[in-house]
């Protein structure tokens, strides 16, 4: 039951993309283990962040995390200059935005 919770509270708080848009981008061979949206988009952001090593973190944090919080700590990562690590600032980022709305997940 805390599976479904955690993937409805997603979905809840973040735009919801048609069935359609998701099989487009969807990569048969690449993603055949790929079950679930926030499955796709925690290794997308573990790509992106250059940090694959850890992205069934990424992915725990996609599904339980509100996709608003991880998507501005996103978009700061993206807008930042020299960093040595992308995955520890974007941790950092989402750390203070917690503490900033009171989101404890």
């Amino acid at each position: 039951m805390k599976k479904n919770k955690g993937y409805i509270q997603n979905q809840r708080g973040a735009g919801l993309t048609s069935v359609g848009d998701i099989l487009k981008t969807f990569d048969t061979q690449e993603d055949k283990y790929i079950s679930r949206e926030f499955q796709k988009y925690g290794i997308d952001l573990a790509e992106e962040l250059g940090d694959i090593k850890h992205k069934a973190l990424y992915i725990k944090l996609a599904k339980e995390a509100p996709r608003g919080l991880l998507n501005s700590a996103r978009n700061y990562v993206k807008d930042a200059y020299d960093v040595k690590s992308r995955g520890k600032l974007f941790m950092w980022r989402l750390q203070q935005l917690r503490k900033e709305t009171g989101n404890k997940k």
